[in-house]
């Protein structure tokens, strides 16, 4: 996101250590790292849960020091939701903003919020149906209006 006054974005966040190869704890090889992930795709996982269940429990870092990516591994077992995840959480904070302005009408920060969450939505489904994820025909479309522009 943006800076609140200078409208720059900057560059500052935490950054993972370089590293060519596993650390030496990792103690599971490319296969069973594999296996685990395509196990815990079949319980119904999104990526990001898997990753962390394979970090908190497995002590494995990041499946990317084994060339492969969860996304690529769920992709070859055709075990991927329609949309991808990240699309998926914003509809869903989008409906919870939407549900909190059924009670709260006059809730301006929440008009707001669902404005931008919106405009996350049209900015990444843009991207995905270039990247051809989802279908070209898919839009996303908002059940009620809570203002009015004059």
């Amino acid at each position: 996101m943006a800076r609140m006054y200078s409208r720059k974005h900057g560059k500052s966040g935490s950054t993972r250590p370089y590293r060519e190869e596993p650390p030496e704890w990792v103690d599971m090889g490319p296969e069973e790292i594999k296996e685990k992930v395509v196990e815990l795709g079949k319980e119904g996982m999104d990526p990001s849960e898997i990753g962390e269940v394979l970090r908190d429990n497995y002590g494995i870092p990041s499946v990317k020091y084994f060339d492969m990516s969860i996304t690529e591994i769920l992709d070859e077992e055709d075990l991927t939701k329609k949309l991808p995840e990240d699309l998926r959480s914003l509809i869903q904070k989008a409906q919870i903003i939407r549900d909190h302005l059924e009670k709260n009408s006059t809730d301006s920060s929440a008009i707001h919020g669902l404005e931008q969450t919106e405009s996350k939505i049209r900015r990444l489904s843009k991207y995905y149906k270039k990247k051809e994820k989802i279908p070209e025909d898919w839009s996303y479309k908002t059940e009620k209006e809570f203002h009015k522009r004059d």
